[in-house]
């Protein structure tokens, strides 16, 4: 997740200097300075293969977890951070900028499988009282990762003509340190009972992570489930947006992450800088004005983790939605009347702050929690790998899309932000539920209603799975009690 958000911001910073390397390499190749057009089409390239390398990775999601589970699909995936990090660190020694454009498809990749694996994970390691909490701290790493890009970007430090190739390379440290000690980590104890019926590793990860001998509460709610979509009938991926049972679930996790893309957050950061200028902010001390609304975004999301579960995730997002839509309205406003009132800029510095803060308790981390939460062990993937798709051309759409918006409505792209927050915040206080300290089966039959179905599991089958299981543990106490016995 820390590598998803390095990537987000470490060719902000260098920019100028890569683009004079772009011009430079052309020139060694065709004796002739690169044309201004060219050269714009080449960083749109540059920047746009990210996005779309993480699309490519949102759909490789689901047949990778169902075959290689959930940590061997994170330790697979480690391959799209090393090599391309070699390629870019390599880059202006092989006179190529073809090497960075496709090194960010592949590290795109990597940020499209880690930005669904790893929430999907966590959230089947987690208890039920605390999956919120953790839920959250993939999206903490990416508001890190982009903080240390952002100080890395510093032109003392890394971000200047000699360090950017060593910024771009270092990547591949995160990689290197996930090879290393993910394999001392069990794998989801979910996976390995539900779909590759081994419960006898399942049990052993449960008690590493409980830190308790008693998992059988535990291995009975994943029964129950299993049996649940047993009778309701496994999933494919292609089926899933036929699903009548699931309606209402994929209909919301699509919202969250439209909202999430298209309410403006990476354009706010790309209006950042300008409007830390127009406030009289000098030059060269806009980047660590930029460092300081990183420091801000990664502090919101800190509060975050801890008010979770206590406040729930349906507050959490109304909330988010909430401020963003109010800030990007007095940030219209501001940005309109800051030629004719002296202090109206700082009034956009403030409306910035807020929308960062706004932004990083709700509809950043949420979603990933809540696509979790909606969706039970067979249709989590596909569910995942969906959700994926939407948030990467979600992205896509907008970094291709508001250079056209800057130019043709000015600050009035803004409102547009606000209308999207605005449709999203009545659509979650209309239809989505609060899911925090439940079961899956517990959440599915929160929307059951809403999709008029029922699930296919009676208190007789409680009942009887119930009796099962204490015979099991009967007959576990005997033959331990025999083997006593016999060592006597």
């Amino acid at each position: 997740s820390f590598q998803y958000g390095y990537n987000v911001a470490a060719v902000n910073s260098p920019a100028p200097f890569m683009q004079d390397f772009y011009n430079k390499t052309y020139i060694s190749r065709y004796n002739e300075p690169m044309a201004e057009s060219l050269l714009t089409v080449l960083w749109s390239v540059t920047v746009s293969m990210f996005p779309l390398g993480g699309l490519f990775g949102s759909l490789m999601v689901a047949p990778l977890v169902n075959k290689l589970g959930r940590k061997g699909t994170l330790l697979f995936n480690n391959i799209f951070s090393i090599v391309p990090a070699v390629m870019m660190g390599a880059s202006e020694m092989a006179k190529s900028y073809e090497l960075i454009i496709l090194a960010r498809i592949l590290v795109g990749i990597c940020a499209g499988l880690s930005s669904n694996v790893v929430p999907m994970y966590l959230g089947e390691l987690a208890p039920k009282n605390l999956r919120g909490a953790i839920g959250i701290i993939p999206q903490l790493f990416i508001t890190v990762g982009i903080l240390v890009a952002q100080v890395f970007g510093i032109r003392s430090m890394l971000g200047n003509k000699t360090g950017w190739t060593i910024m771009l390379g270092l990547t591949a440290i995160p990689a290197v340190i996930q090879l290393i000690f993910l394999p001392f980590f069990p794998e989801s104890p979910r996976y390995m009972l539900i779909q590759k019926r081994d419960e006898e590793n399942s049990r052993k990860a449960l008690k590493l992570l409980r830190g308790w001998e008693d998992v059988d509460e535990e291995i009975e709610e994943m029964r129950l489930e299993d049996q649940s979509e047993q009778a309701e009938g496994h999933l494919s991926v292609f089926s899933l947006l036929t699903q009548k049972s699931l309606r209402w679930q994929l209909l919301t996790i699509i919202v969250l992450n439209m909202g999430q893309q298209l309410s403006g957050v990476n354009a706010i950061y790309y209006y950042a800088d300008n409007i830390y200028r127009s406030a009289g902010v000098n030059e060269q001390n806009v980047q660590y004005v930029t460092v300081g609304t990183g420091a801000v975004n990664v502090f919101m999301t800190i509060a975050a983790v801890f008010i979770v579960e206590s406040s729930g995730r349906r507050l959490l997002l109304l909330l988010g939605f909430g401020i963003c839509c109010g800030a990007c309205v007095l940030l219209t406003v501001a940005l309109n009347l800051q030629a004719s009132v002296s202090w109206m800029p700082y009034i956009s510095i403030i409306c910035v702050i807020i929308y960062v803060m706004g932004h990083a308790i709700g509809p950043s981390p949420i979603p990933a929690v809540v696509t979790t939460e909606m969706f039970m062990q067979s249709a989590r993937p596909a569910a995942f790998m969906l959700a994926g798709a939407v948030h990467w051309l979600s992205n896509f759409t907008v970094g291709l899309i508001f250079p056209f918006m800057e130019v043709g409505l000015g600050p009035f792209s803004f409102l547009l932000f606000s209308v999207v927050c605005f449709v999203t915040l009545i659509y979650l206080l209309m239809v989505m539920p609060e899911t925090k300290s439940k079961t899956f089966l517990e959440v599915s039959r929160l929307f059951n209603e809403r999709n008029n179905m029922e699930i296919k599991i009676w208190e007789e089958d409680l009942k009887d799975n119930k009796e099962i299981l204490d015979k099991e543990i009967l007959d576990k106490e005997i033959l331990e009690g025999i083997e006593k016995i016999t060592a006597l």
